[in-house]
């Protein structure tokens, strides 16, 4: 015997050998080695060296199956017998897949993304998605997919042409592959201990999984060889013969014994017989031995029959066990005892699966066993052995603590068997799949009822499931319940299904668990303390466990063949109901202050009846139950529909909110076709069937709303979808994926696109400069709200009474707009669609005496200004009259037959039943019962629809209406009138005394009041009413005879009141001549309606109350319209309108020309008044550090996001990294205090400051903050951070910027050029630098101005990080500060010239300089500066207007000085004009430009000659030498140029190698040359002067700027015409220029002597910067997407779970990675800190939306990535494929660079370095 640990070697070698030899006759032998081999190296390792054993083991596995050979050359062998047609891919949660509607035919259809791009999909309706619980691809599965989506790889029949496979190959492995396989299973065993009490200790089993990971791993390997090992893997996993050998636990090995044992154990409690439960049942005697009683222990007869019908359950109802059973009929029992037993298990693959279940589903085991699904004979063998284990998956995942992770495996292998229709039909044939489903799904719920307490709390025998339980909270039963419904979506099994007696019988008792659940009782005294949210698990379980499968079955119902299947469904629906009246003793009334709103089983009734009706022409009658059980079915959704009117009319108030929750999720749109619509509809059936007249307690609106709702009854398909988008669009305005269709109309039905096109139009997102996201929207056309804007359905549809109100309104609007109708509009109510012959009894409704008596009634009040009628009764009031007329009985004369229906009460009030006929009626007297007290009765409002919006109506009205009605009744009819309108507390007649409200009620006497109205008369006189006017109607048909032929006119289908009256008198006349003739009467003899004789004190009170209402309305009105105007004029002048004269209030100090000081308001305090030393005012600002001006590049090509591995993005050519480039050149050769004033800083993490114009006192300031401190609101900023919002306008700021006290006279002195010469200046500025000590705020008299200017310094210190401040080589000198300093005042110029757009040729004082704070800041700085004092010595300003003595050059140590023409000059203007005291006289500022302007020019030719080749540089030289003598030799280039290289050259500076050369150069282009070298330095010199001394930028053209700023800086005496201006004219030297030019160049020349390598590279300075633009990102979202998703970060080298991506600089990011996390901060924020200063853009991967990170907050701030509908896709959720919408990428870089992300974006939150 090898040893074990052999070497590779001597393995490979023993496998050949053992190979050889069983091909040999010497097999047996050789077989038997084998196996010892095997039972040696697989032998289960106990102890520390388990890992390195099982290694070792593979290692032999590997050896063996090869025979010797190399592993990969052994798989390459059986890769090569592989007939792939499937691709079969698994994958887990989180992957991204593809699905094409186009090409599935299983709605489950996914592809890898592979598959996906090779396939041809374009222009199909596909979408990306997240997979939630893992999946497979399904490429090649023509089960699952046409076969024109498959990809180019699995398109080839591949069976014919795969040669067979050689024999001893797979030999090997046919041997090798059971032992492997049955010592995972000895692992899994031995691993496994029974929890002690039900505790699994999750520990252990993880352990034993890492250790038998490479296990598996190496099964998942094996798999992935394709078909060929699979087939072997099949047979081995499937063959009952090599189980039989190996696992019978006989043999010597005691190991194997004991593993055996524990797998016994662990067997007993799979069989659904719950050991446990048998004990709590009490009946443990009977059946205690017997492990395969079929439920939970049956009695002893039914134990030995084996055959019991039917089950006794205990219902454990808290601890003590109530006698009472509930019979739970399990039919499926009695075919099929098999599914409650324990296991049996006959080949490898039963017991695999066993453990995988044991072991709550490892990823692993999953994966294995998914990836064998190609293997067709396996599918069908794993199918059947899953449907097997179907009831102890079940027990499993409902003892799990993972509980979700195990649902999302369960469904992941689930949803790969049961899509498949084939599949899943033989399941059901063979293995009783529905029956075993059914049982099971019923198993599960039983653990978790209780008893129901509706309607008779001690009696009830009814069960419902408690949905507080886990079970349902946590949506634990949804992997059983998807699977239902997924095989139900197969028509073969559905229609197994539907044809099953027994297991209907059963489904029926599970669907009535639900029946009643989550009962809601009304509190009457206090406040319930606490609101339970388990409504939302109570709906979630109705919709999936009752309604999808419901939805499912319906899908299947659609033919007339299909009858059968809809009476059986409705039969056992109706015995199951039957069972629960009986079980919860229901007679004929509900009890009141309770309400469920799950009645499952009621709607499964109305479903069914509704598809029997339109698409099974059943006759209705031949389904229907009798009378009493057709009333008994109305009554609960009648007390739901009265609930949602009480609830509304906050009559639930102390039950807390969530019963306004449950309202509303009623009737929300995913919920309400499976739940208000059924209700609705089998309320409106009733009505049709019933021979009762229109009960009178019907608060006249609930009736309505069953009226209107005859759509549901005789609407196509496709025409539903239309009024249901309708009422959508008609409320708002709806994106594409929210004219949401209720979920019950098939999904993605291709109806939809159509319909939509048809009725709205497609509006593109616009964008407001305020930056506020839009998504591309819908809009309803013209002809929509013109023909069929429905009122009724946007009530029925909405929750919120404003949406009712939005559709009206704009309603109003559009009919304003296209001048239809000027007033305020009624709702324009809709003709009914022609009803389905069965429901024809519906109209019986319309002419019913009762209804008419309320209407008459109604009419009455509302005429004589009863209180508490609104104008919505009216509007329904009318709205019926005009439906009775429509729908009327064809012939007038059926009053005798009609009056033998129920109805002889009331002959009293009308003669008839027919509306036509009762129109005309006059009622002379009426008797009324009313109440001693007085005529108004109040009592609480009466249920009226929420949706009618009429929950304010009539309190009183209706108790009068029906005390109006109140004569004899029938029996029956007072059993409906109590039920609901026990929630009205109404009064009631005498008969029905007994049941009268639980409120005391008042005496009541019978009035006789006198009327003398018909409803004719009363509608003319309403009309008199609305118009105003008597007399006010005219029948129309007096002028033209025709109006009664064509009595359709378009004018009358839009109006208020007035219309609608019209409209209705002109239908009764048309109707019959006797109402015509009887309008015309009273039209002649019109009166005013005579109030009733018995007028009392109370109704005298409500007219005046009436009065009193007009006038505080008027009040009101007047109140509203004065403070709109004030708030106008508010924000006018505080606001940027853009109007001219709202600029005034705005401007801050910087122009107010004429006063002498300049006055602030306080936004605080309100006063105004200068600011002083002692007080002084300051600026709201916002300091932020900034990094937009570091990003700008020298190429005006955009960078793009890198998509590819190719592209790279690398940070050397931005603006940032050249300066820092220079610096640390200049301070390796110059000494380091010079080198420190020849750059500006702050191209990285400058400090820009930014202001909203408004000023404050700096103490008010103080106190403001202290009371935003103790605020204890939640502020999106941090107040100790010193953030607050502006007062005025709340704008984001931090700080305030004192203003500088002093008269503005210097300002408004726009000099002309002062007549003293340029030398005089010269000296006036040199001394002025000499005086510091004169700067007027002596700084140690220490004021308040002084104190808070400093502050205010550190504040601007402290905004940006200390990296970007220093940078001397000495930590902490000086003139870091001062750098620092002039460098704050530098970021700020050049970023205003980047908000102008680089340039000033627009001119003007833009929005920008309004809005400006420079010169506040200038004064800050400016005090600050001249604090440190600059040696003489080293002045700047002697360098430049001075000839220095050369002074022999002292041998020091120290490091020169830096050359005057490597200064930066845009800087030493700064420091120049910040030294000087303030303020600054104009013709100083002159003078001081005047000088740069020399040197800057000089830099330009510096430059220039270097760039220029040898031979030109020669030639310039000579001409320039030629001309030098010449009189305005000072003020020609070519002189100068000559010049400057002559001197030049005297240094080594010309000798090192070549330059990159200027292309041609001839005088033009070295014109243009030298003013694009001075430009940069004329624009910031141009807005500085703008800035300190006023007056506006003159605009100009691009090519003419150079000269226009020049002249306005005052560098060109007097403006030349252009064609012969030079840039060198505008040249002003103080001395003699050559020697200047000599001077300077001597210090390079010396320079050059040194580092001759170094002299070029500082001269040519990067003039030319383009403007700062993020990154260009590629059209099409899914380009990103695909490169990015799976990308390794460089940091951690892991894929990120939220990979982003930084758009500024391209960056790839963790967010929220812990992995690259340093010192407490996650990647993302570190790199805003780094690439942005604290401001950072990134790109979401996962998500498509970009966030801010701004400092220590954060926001979304949306995608610019857009669907084809202009929609963001937040999550990727729908995953349609995304176009980058450019402007809004535009309006992002704009907010960038314009630094306005603060104030533009409002939902802030702080980050805590999270992200």
């Amino acid at each position: 015997m090898a040893g074990a640990g052999a070497g590779s070697r001597d393995k490979r070698a023993t496998a050949a050998r053992l190979k050889t030899a069983l091909g040999g006759e010497s097999g047996a032998a050789a077989a038997a080695e084998l196996r010892a081999l095997l039972e040696r190296v697989l032998a289960p390792v106990a102890g520390p060296g388990g890992g390195e054993a099982a290694g070792e083991a593979l290692e032999w596995c590997r050896c063996l199956l090869s025979g010797g050979e190399p592993w990969d050359s052994f798989v390459q062998a059986v890769r090569a017998y592989d007939p792939a047609t499937l691709c079969g891919l698994v994958w887990t949660a989180n992957f991204v897949a593809y699905r094409c509607r186009t090409c599935g035919i299983s709605p489950c259809m996914s592809l890898c993304a592979e598959c996906f791009h090779q396939g041809e999909h374009a222009g199909h309706d596909y979408n990306m998605f997240r997979s939630q619980a893992g999946g497979a691809c399904d490429c090649g599965d023509s089960n699952v997919m046409r076969e024109a989506g498959f990809c180019k790889r699995h398109r080839i029949k591949s069976n014919s042409n795969v040669p067979c496979v050689p024999k001893d190959l797979l030999m090997m492995s046919e041997l090798v592959l059971p032992q492997f396989i049955f010592s995972l299973i000895q692992h899994l065993r031995e691993g496994y201990n029974e929890p002690a009490l039900d505790l699994p200790s999750e520990k252990d089993l993880h352990k034993i999984l890492q250790v038998l990971e490479p296990h598996v791993s190496f099964l998942e390997d094996l798999t992935k060889m394709g078909g060929a090992m699979r087939s072997v893997l099949t047979q081995v996993l499937t063959s009952q013969q090599f189980y039989k050998d190996l696992s019978s636990g006989v043999g010597e090995n005691t190991c194997a014994k004991k593993s055996h044992e524990k797998y016994l154990i662990a067997l007993k409690g799979s069989g659904l017989a719950f050991p446990e439960d048998k004990i709590a049942c009490g009946m443990q005697e009977q059946g205690a031995g017997t492990s395969t009683l079929s439920v939970q222990g049956l009695t002893g007869a039914t134990a030995t029959s084996g055959q019991g019908d039917s089950s006794d359950e205990e219902d454990q109802d808290g601890s003590q066990g109530v006698g009472k059973r509930k019979r739970v009929k399990l039919s499926s029992t009695t075919k099929d005892q098999s599914i409650m037993d324990v296991l049996k298990h006959k080949c490898f693959l039963e017991e695999l699966l066993f453990w995988t279940i044991k072991y709550e589903f490892p990823q692993k085991m999953v994966t294995f066993l998914l990836n064998m699904l190609p293997d067709q004979d396996y599918k069908i063998a794993f199918t059947k052995t899953f449907v097997q284990h179907y009831a102890f998956i079940m027990k499993t995942l409902k003892k799990s603590h993972e509980s979700d992770t195990m649902s999302n495996r369960i469904v992941h292998i689930s949803v790969q068997l049961f899509s498949n229709e084939e599949l899943a039909r033989q399941v059901t044939e063979e293995c009783q799949l529905l029956d075993i489903m059914v049982t099971v799904l019923l198993y599960m719920m039983e653990s978790c009822l209780i008893k129901s307490e509706l309607q008779d709390e001690e009696n009830s025998l009814h069960v419902v499931v408690n949905c507080g339980e886990a079970l349902l909270k946590n949506n634990t039963y949804w992997p059983l319940v998807s699977d239902f419904i997924n095989i139900l979506s197969h028509q073969s099994v559905a229609k197994k299904f539907l044809e099953d007696h027994g297991l209907l019988v059963t489904w029926m008792n599970f669907v009535s668990f639900f029946q009643g659940m989550n009962l809601n009782k009304r509190e009457l005294n206090e406040h319930v303390e606490f609101e339970s949210q388990t409504y939302y698990a109570a709906f979630a379980a109705e919709l999936e466990a009752c309604a999808q499968p419901m939805w499912g079955l319906l899908s299947h119902c659609k033919v007339r063949e299909t009858q059968e299947y809809t009476r059986n469904v409705v039969r056992y629906c109706l015995e199951a109901l039957q069972d629960w009246f009986d079980a919860i003793n229901f007679v004929d009334e509900p009890a009141p202050n309770q309400v469920t709103f799950h009645l499952p089983l009621h709607r499964y009734f109305a479903m069914f009846l509704s598809k029997a009706v339109k698409c099974q022409e059943l006759d209705l009658d031949t389904i229907l139950p009798d009378q009493e059980m057709l009333m008994k079915l109305m009554i609960h959704p009648l007390q739901i529909q009265a609930s949602l009117s009480e609830i509304h009319s906050n009559m639930w108030v102390r039950n807390g909110l969530q019963i306004k929750g449950q309202a509303m999720t009623y009737v929300q749109s995913h919920f309400c076709n499976s739940m208000i619509d059924p209700d609705i509809y089998l309320l409106q059936v009733n009505c049709a069937f019933h021979n009762i007249c229109m009960p009178p307690f019907f608060s006249s609106c609930i009736f309505i709303a069953l009226f209107l709702c005859f759509f549901v009854s005789g609407m196509t398909d496709d025409e539903i979808l239309r009024a249901e988008m309708v009422a959508q669009l008609c409320m708002n305005d709806r994106t594409h994926k929210n004219p949401n269709p209720k979920s019950g109309i098939i999904p993605g039905s291709l109806s939809f696109e159509s319909v939509l096109s048809a009725v709205a139009d497609f509006k593109a997102p616009v964008f407001e400069p305020g930056g506020s996201m839009q998504q591309g929207m819908y809009t309803p056309k013209a002809q929509v709200w013109d023909k069929e804007f429905d009122p009724v359905m946007v009530i029925l549809r909405t929750v919120y009474r404003r949406d009712v109100q939005s559709a009206m309104d704009r309603y109003t609007a559009f009919l304003k707009q296209s001048g239809k109708f000027p007033g305020n509009p009624w709702p324009p109510y809709k003709k009914r669609t022609p009803l389905h012959p069965s429901y024809r009894g519906l109209t019986k409704l319309l002419h019913c005496k009762t209804l008419h008596i309320v209407l008459f009634t109604l009419l009455y009040k509302i005429l004589m200004d009863h209180q508490n009628l609104s104008e919505h009764v009216l509007c329904m009031v009318l709205y019926l009259i005009e439906l009775g007329l429509e729908n009327s009985p064809e012939q007038e004369s059926d009053e005798e037959e009609s009056a033998g229906r129920q109805e002889r009460c009331h002959d009293s009030w009308f003669p008839g039943s027919n509306l036509v006929s009762n129109m005309r009626h006059f009622i002379n007297y009426v008797r009324v019962r009313v109440p001693e007290t007085a005529p108004e009765v109040k009592r609480e409002p009466p249920a009226s629809t929420s949706s009618d919006g009429l929950a304010s109506s009539q309190n009183s009205g209706t108790a009068q209406v029906f005390s109006l009605v109140a004569e004899r009744r029938k029996k029956f009819q007072e059993i409906i009138n109590r039920n609901t309108s026990e929630a009205n507390q109404v009064v009631r007649p005498k008969t029905s005394m007994k049941w009268s409200a639980p409120g005391a009620t008042p005496q009541l006497t019978t009035a006789i009041l006198e009327v003398k109205e018909s409803i004719l008369s009363l509608l003319i006189k309403l009309h008199h009413k609305l118009s105003g006017k008597q007399n006010s109607y005219y029948p129309p048909w007096l002028d033209d005879v025709d109006v009664l032929i064509h009595p359709e006119i378009p004018r009358y289908s839009h109006g208020d009141g007035m219309t609608a009256v019209e409209r209705i008198l002109l239908k009764a006349a048309v109707q019959s001549r006797l109402n015509k003739r009887i309008i015309e009467e009273i039209c002649r003899k019109v009166t005013p309606p005579v109030p009733p004789k018995k007028i009392s004190s109370a109704e005298k009170k409500t007219l005046d109350k009436e009065e009193r209402r007009q006038k505080a309305r008027e009040r009101q009105q007047k109140l509203l319209a004065e403070f709109a105007s004030r708030q106008k004029s508010f924000m006018e002048t505080a606001m940027d309108v853009e109007s001219p004269d709202a600029d005034i209030a705005m401007e801050v100090a910087t122009s107010e020309q004429h006063i002498s000081e300049a006055i602030y308001d306080c936004v605080i305090c309100g006063q105004s008044g200068p600011s002083t030393e002692d007080r002084p005012t300051g600026l709201v600002v916002l300091l932020q550090a900034s990094s937009v001006l570091g990003q700008c590049r020298n190429s005006t090509e955009p960078k793009r996001l890198p998509t590819t591995e190719e592209e790279q993005i690398y940070p050397w050519d931005t603006c940032a990294a050249l300066h820092d480039v220079r610096l640390t050149t200049l301070q390796r050769y110059f000494k380091d205090s010079s080198c420190l004033q020849a750059v500006s800083i702050g191209w990285e993490g400058g400090v820009y400051v930014q202001t909203c114009g408004h000023t404050l006192h700096i103490d008010c300031h103080k106190s403001y903050m202290e009371s935003l401190r103790n605020d204890q609101v939640l502020q999106g900023f941090s107040v100790d951070k010193g953030e607050f919002t502006c007062p005025l306008c709340r704008q984001f700021a931090n700080s305030v910027l004192p203003c500088y006290p002093g008269n503005n006279m210097e300002r408004s002195v726009w000099q002309s050029h002062s007549n003293k010469c340029m030398q005089d200046l010269v000296q006036e500025v040199e001394d002025l630098q000499e005086q510091l000590g004169t700067f007027p705020v002596s700084i140690s008299s220490e004021t308040n101005l002084s104190k808070e200017m400093e502050s205010v310094m550190k504040d601007i210190k402290s905004t940006t990080q200390k990296k970007y401040t220093d940078y001397s080589k000495t930590p902490g000198s000086p003139d870091n500060d001062f750098l620092f300093m002039y460098s704050v005042a530098r970021t700020n110029l050049e970023l205003e010239l980047v908000h102008r757009g680089g340039n000033l040729c627009s001119g003007g004082a833009s929005t920008a300089g309004k809005r400006s704070c420079l010169n506040q800041l200038f004064h800050v700085l400016a005090m600050h500066m001249r604090l440190y004092s600059i040696d003489s010595a080293y002045n700047p300003w002697r360098k430049l207007t001075q000839k220095k003595l050369m002074q022999p050059q002292l041998v020091s140590e120290e490091l020169p000085e830096v050359p005057v023409l490597y200064r930066d000059v845009s800087s030493l203007l700064l420091i120049q004009i910040l030294t000087m005291p303030q303020p600054l006289h104009r013709e100083h500022f002159t003078c001081i430009i005047k000088v740069l302007f020399t040197l800057l020019y000089t830099q330009a030719l510096a430059a220039l000659s270097v760039k220029c080749s040898v031979e030109d540089r020669m030639a310039w030289k000579e001409s320039g030498a030629l001309k030098k003598d010449t009189s305005s030799g000072e003020k020609s280039w070519e002189v100068l140029l000559g010049h400057v290289i002559s001197e030049l050259s005297k240094g080594k500076i010309y000798e090192e190698g070549e330059t990159e050369e200027l292309a041609v150069v001839n005088p033009d282009s070295v014109e243009c040359y030298l003013q694009q070298f001075c430009l940069p330095f004329l624009r910031i010199t141009s807005l500085l002067q703008h800035h300190l001394f006023g007056g506006d930028l003159p605009s100009c053209q691009e090519d003419e700027e150079f000269s226009v700023l020049a002249s306005c800086l005052g560098l060109l005496p007097s403006f030349q015409s252009a064609h012969q201006f030079t840039s060198a004219s505008c040249l002003d030297w103080p001395m003699p220029a050559f020697d200047m030019i000599s001077q300077w160049c001597s210090e390079l020349a010396s320079f050059a002597d040194r580092h001759p390598d170094q002299v070029k590279a500082l001269l040519i300075q990067e003039p030319k910067w383009d403007l700062p633009r993020l990154l260009q990102l590629p059209e099409n979202y899914n380009t990103i997407f695909q490169y990015y998703h799976r990308k390794t970060c460089s940091v951690c080298t892991k894929v990120p779970k939220d990979p982003a991506v930084c758009l500024v600089c391209g960056t790839f990011v963790c967010l929220k990675g812990l992995c690259c996390k340093q010192q407490s901060y996650c990647e993302c924020v570190l790199h805003s800190q780094n690439c942005g200063a604290g401001t950072g853009i990134f790109l979401l991967i996962n998500a498509s939306v970009i966030i801010i990170i701004r400092g220590h907050r954060f926001c979304l701030w949306g995608s610019v990535y857009l669907d084809a509908h202009g929609e963001e896709d937040r999550d990727l959720r729908r995953g349609k494929p995304l176009y980058i919408c450019k402007e809004r990428y535009k309006v992002l870089e704009q907010q960038w660079v314009s630094h306005t992300f603060d104030h533009i974006n409002k939902r802030w939150g702080p980050h805590y370095n999270g992200l």
